[in-house]
């Protein structure tokens, strides 16, 4: 077995960035739909859903830079164009969404999808003994099920 300079195994390493890079492009997608909810909400809740949504997208922003930076740091190289986003994207689209139930809605969904596939990397990371992604991994399952408990208070609905 060759490791690489962090000393994890090479070829598993290789297999997590592209579990990372469709994460990536999931994370990527869900970014903009929350640019795409934050420019366009409107109604009586408006104050406060623009400025939630601005919290949310800039949270995914960082989770961006932080998955990048993981994909690089385990070997890999991160996906960075539309058309790969597009290709490897698992969460729904936003688009022209103006309603507040809709928005909030699109976002549980999408976290919910992206749990699943942040599930499945900490199956990987915990094979490939990378505690480093394992515990990103982990950090984000944990921030993002107490979003999808609140959005779904929000909505008035049982987890």
């Amino acid at each position: 077995m060759k490791r690489n300079s962090i000393g994890l195994d090479k070829e598993k390493s290789l297999k997590l960035s592209g579990e990372l890079n469709v994460l990536l492009a999931n994370f990527q997608q869900y970014y903009q739909s929350l640019r795409g909810i934050h420019w366009n909400i409107k109604g009586k809740r408006f104050f406060d859903l623009h400025v939630k949504f601005e919290e949310l997208y800039d949270d995914a922003n960082t989770k961006v830079d932080e998955i990048a930076e993981r994909i690089l740091t385990l070997g890999g190289v991160p996906y960075h164009t539309f058309a790969d986003y597009s290709a490897n994207t698992r969460v729904p689209v936003g688009k022209d969404i103006t309603q507040d139930e809709q928005a909030i809605r699109l976002i549980v969904d999408s976290l919910t999808e992206l749990l699943i596939l942040e599930r499945e990397l900490l199956d990987s990371s915990d094979d490939a003994n990378d505690e480093g992604t394992n515990s990103m991994m982990s950090d984000f399952i944990t921030e993002q099920e107490k979003t999808v408990w609140m959005m779904k208070a929000w909505l008035d609905e049982e987890i």
